[in-house]
């Protein structure tokens, strides 16, 4: 058994497919077939079940590649601990960030990052707050950027600054007076205009209006989105309001920075952090990466002070 075998076998489970794997592994479907043959007979068992279109892993081989996976990440750490023991700032990193924060955290920091640590490469991925935290701990990923707490004992968490929300749009349905500071009682709760299930966010603008289920409305649309983008849209035309977070305000034109109102002290907020399986080595990546971000961010955010951080589950 070896290390190319290992990682034929992963590549096969991860295509479902020998040509697209030996393509993949930068070899001939020959040579990928012939090493993963010459496994299966070492082990005395039989890895996929080929008469299937997609290729699928027998019950035997599941629990092989799984072992496989970590084994590979495990001889990876070795090469991590010497570049962490040198100092040396190099390598690859796995991010994940929720899509509420990526839009608009991303494009302050990345250039300075990539700048300053050009022997690093960064591979980012879009995802909830539910699967960054699988993905950590199943060891897919290297680091999550969202919102705290995740109350997970196998995960460590770092906090990197508070988000303050504020209120977008008429908050009585018309374009009348609008108040410089709200409570969240004065916010119209069957107008307002929330991301759909499964982003942390929306959890957060329910217990901001201290709301569990939206009670019925009288407006033409009822409209969720994935998007925060879309929701400030909407609220655009008047087809509601919105809960938006500081850093999607950056951009706002004039026009738009006049439908904001803050909330009365103390500000509600969400906490963002840092988070990583207490396995990951590279701590000075992680160093490197959180320097970065908070170099970056605008100096109202990092003067945070009497806020309320907000939960992030119901």
């Amino acid at each position: 058994m070896n290390i190319q075998q290992l990682d034929y076998i992963i590549a096969v489970d991860k295509y479902r497919h020998f040509l697209k794997a030996a393509d993949a592994c930068c070899v001939t479907q020959a040579t990928l077939s012939g090493m993963i043959k010459k496994l299966e007979e070492e082990l005395g068992a039989v890895l996929f079940d080929r008469s299937r279109q997609p290729v699928v892993p027998t019950e035997t081989g599941v629990k092989i590649i799984d072992q496989a996976k970590i084994a590979l990440r495990e001889l990876n750490r070795i090469k991590e601990i010497i570049e962490q023991e040198s100092g040396q700032i190099k390598g690859e990193i796995k991010i994940g960030i929720i899509p509420s924060l990526a839009p608009y955290l991303l494009p302050l920091f990345i250039h300075r990052f990539t700048d300053t640590y050009q022997d690093v490469k960064l591979v980012i991925n879009e995802m909830t707050t539910e699967k960054i935290t699988e993905k950590l701990k199943n060891r897919d990923i290297d680091v999550g950027i969202l919102a705290l707490p995740v109350e997970d004992k196998d995960l460590v968490a770092e906090t990197l600054f508070y988000e303050e929300f504020f209120h977008y749009g008429a908050l009585n349905g018309n374009s009348g007076k609008k108040k410089k500071f709200i409570m969240p009682k004065d916010i119209d709760i069957n107008r307002l205009l929330l991301l759909e299930e499964g982003h942390c966010l929306r959890d957060q603008v329910l217990n901001l209006c201290e709301l569990r289920i939206k009670s019925p409305t009288d407006l033409r649309i009822e409209y969720q989105s994935g998007s925060i983008e879309t929701l400030r849209q909407m609220a655009d035309l008047n087809l509601g309001s919105t809960i938006l977070p500081e850093l999607s305000l950056l951009n706002l034109n004039e026009k738009q920075a006049d439908k904001l109102s803050s909330f009365a002290a103390p500000s509600p907020v969400r906490e963002i952090g840092l988070v990583r399986s207490s396995h990951f080595i590279k701590s000075n990546i992680i160093e490197a990466l959180k320097e970065s971000i908070t170099a970056s961010l605008p100096e109202s955010i990092l003067r945070k002070k009497n806020v309320c951080v907000l939960p992030n589950k119901q």
